[in-house]
């Protein structure tokens, strides 16, 4: 998922559209969709241990 996530990111699209076309595969929520704050997070985290800062997504309200 974050491997998709970091592609859709790349294409300068909203939090709200990646979480959109992403899938939870394991767990509870196997299935659901990812809310636009765990994408969020998700890719801070990967950005927090990779050294990027590059944050072209913005939380659409």
């Amino acid at each position: 998922m974050l491997s998709m996530a970091l592609h859709l990111r790349g294409q300068n699209l909203s939090l709200r559209d990646i979480a959109a076309r992403l899938v939870i595969t394991t767990g509870k929520r196997k299935g659901r969709h990812p809310s636009p704050t765990a994408v969020l997070r998700m890719l801070r985290d990967h950005d927090a241990r990779t050294g990027s800062w590059d944050y072209p997504v913005e939380i659409e309200r």
